[in-house]
């Protein structure tokens, strides 16, 4: 019977939550009625796994809602022969969504503690193309190259060159950028060695990443 509320419950957040908001990619809507979101949720808010909020991970961090997920997913388009960089593991689901996608994903935290459970729940997908690195990627993440695809799970409060640098050509990158309540989801596709091309996604809020570059403010 848990079982089959938890199939409930996932179908009804596919229905009710991510198509409305235009997610129609089955790849997408397939992966994410087979990924188990309850097992990256921490267990004290498992039965909150599939509702419309941002889930508390603990040190200040949370999940994205679903809905968010899967638009990011969807317009990142990632194929398999591509490599990823995630900056921000979080509960490590969106880097489970990633690798089923991908050839290879290199996710990483800043706090210890949640790389630590996000590994552990990887490891139990038994996901062996995934690499958990430590440490501050708010400006990039040079350690392994340039990458097909960057998908970044907090916002910024100012886009700059460092991130778009670290796409191989013609890779993309999805970033939420602007302060509350004010924030802009952007896909950046690199055209050429020096060129981008910036779309518009939608409108929303998203926590910022820790160390993200702070916008000047001026005072009159």
């Amino acid at each position: 019977m848990v079982d089959m509320n938890l199939e409930q419950a996932r179908h009804n957040m596919i229905v009710q939550q991510i198509r409305p908001w235009e997610v129609m990619d089955d790849q997408v809507l397939d992966l994410i009625m087979r990924t188990p979101r309850e097992d990256f949720v921490p267990p004290q808010y498992r039965n909150l796994a599939f509702t419309d909020m941002e889930i508390p991970l603990g040190h200040g961090q949370m999940m994205m809602p679903p809905r968010l997920e899967a638009r990011m997913l969807q317009a990142l388009a990632v194929e398999p022969d591509e490599s990823v960089l995630e900056i921000g593991t979080g509960s490590g689901y969106v880097t489970a969504l990633l690798a089923q996608l991908a050839r290879h994903v290199y996710s990483v935290e800043i706090v210890p503690q949640l790389k630590q459970a996000a590994e552990r729940a990887l490891a139990a997908r038994g996901l062996g193309n995934v690499t958990l690195d430590e440490g501050d990627a708010a400006a990039g993440w040079p350690r392994h190259g340039s990458y097909d695809v960057i998908a970044v799970t907090g916002s910024v409060p100012m886009l700059t060159p460092d991130l778009q640098q670290g796409l191989n050509v013609g890779g993309r990158l999805f970033v939420v950028v602007g302060e509350a309540p004010a924030m802009e989801a952007l896909l950046i596709a690199r055209l050429g060695e020096n060129e981008w091309s910036h779309e518009s996604l939608f409108e929303t809020v998203l926590p910022p990443l820790q160390n993200a570059p702070q916008a000047r403010h001026f005072v009159l």
